[in-house]
């Protein structure tokens, strides 16, 4: 079984990645999508998105990070495809199944799923331009505003030469509001020869149990399920229906999030309060957490109460374990 971070936009950015393949157990990750459309991106765009490239193409962990692109020019999204090989990509993964309004509009994600000449064009040509040793796969959805195509977008993208596809068990028009169709991967994965990675709606362990019966799928695709719940790789790994990390082991984990590079302060506590957001739908304690910093506005005034957090939790620890004695 294979279990792979997902690419998504404004969250499993470089500094989610690091801690996240940190603490789990992921085969690769996907970094947010690439926009390609008439030009040559230059380095300091590859820089912003994928910093791995200067280590390898991995994180400090040593996990494999795929660059994806999003677009709809064939020519530029080859050209692009050749610079992040060169510059040490070790796969190309093309984006067709964002919904967002705004991308959808310049012709880009999943609106191009009504489109499947299109997305075979894209994805053969991306193929063709990248050296044969390099995989190119493609992300897509069950289709745009209906399921009219799904086959025929998996058959162009099987067809134009990618080595897989990634399927998110929801069209563009249902969102990320649950459930996830996962019974509706079986045939695109019975019809196809090429490995389907299945996703969607994987929030724990029973999910991803249950993801794997109904698709026939093997391979997992995790998203914020992983976020929420960083230990989730290694609980899916392990078939362990509850988390296997301590609250204290997260704690040490927000600090590393905390301290990565960012571009600003502000910016890092954004990103900060929106995971920690995210986790207390998981812990409680993460929610007692949020009530304290929720108003703050300096990162080293979290940082202290990550620290006061941690030797609380230590402490208690301690006194469960002589109790037990």
């Amino acid at each position: 079984m294979k279990l792979i971070l997902a690419p998504m936009e404004g969250l499993t950015d470089p500094v989610m990645r690091d801690v996240l393949t940190h603490v789990g157990d992921f085969d690769w990750c996907v970094t947010e999508f690439i926009r390609v459309t008439d030009s040559l991106l230059p380095d300091h765009i590859y820089d912003q998105y994928c910093p791995e490239l200067k280590n390898a193409g991995k994180t400090a962990a040593g996990t494999p990070v795929h660059v994806q692109f999003l677009g709809n020019n064939p020519e530029m999204l080859a050209a692009n495809a050749v610079k992040a090989v060169a510059l040490g990509a070790p796969a190309i993964d093309l984006n067709f199944g964002c919904p967002a309004k705004t991308v959808n509009r310049h012709r880009g994600g999943s609106v191009l799923l009504d489109e499947p000449e299109v997305v075979h064009l894209l994805v053969k040509a991306v193929r063709d331009a990248v050296p044969a040793h390099i995989p190119v796969s493609a992300k897509m959805r069950l289709g745009y505003m209906d399921r009219n195509f799904t086959l025929e977008n998996a058959h162009a993208i099987e067809d134009a030469g990618a080595s897989w596809v990634t399927v998110h068990a929801r069209t563009k028009a249902e969102g990320y509001t649950p459930p996830a169709y996962w019974d509706q991967l079986a045939p695109i994965r019975e019809a196809l020869k090429i490995k389907v990675i299945a996703n969607g709606e994987i929030w724990n362990n029973l999910d991803a149990r249950q993801c794997r019966l109904e698709s026939g799928c093997e391979d997992l695709m995790l998203g914020r399920g992983a976020v929420t719940t960083p230990d989730l790789s290694l609980a899916v790994r392990q078939n362990k229906d509850h988390a296997l990390m301590s609250w204290n082991e997260l704690l040490n984990l927000q600090v590393r999030f905390i301290q990565g590079p960012r571009k600003t302060d502000l910016c890092m506590l954004g990103r900060y309060k929106q995971w920690l957001g995210m986790m207390s739908k998981h812990y409680p304690e993460a929610k007692l957490l949020w009530g304290e910093i929720k108003r703050l506005k300096e990162l080293d005034q979290i940082i202290v109460i990550l620290n006061q957090h941690a030797n609380l939790a230590e402490l208690t620890l301690k006194i469960e374990t002589q109790g037990l004695r």
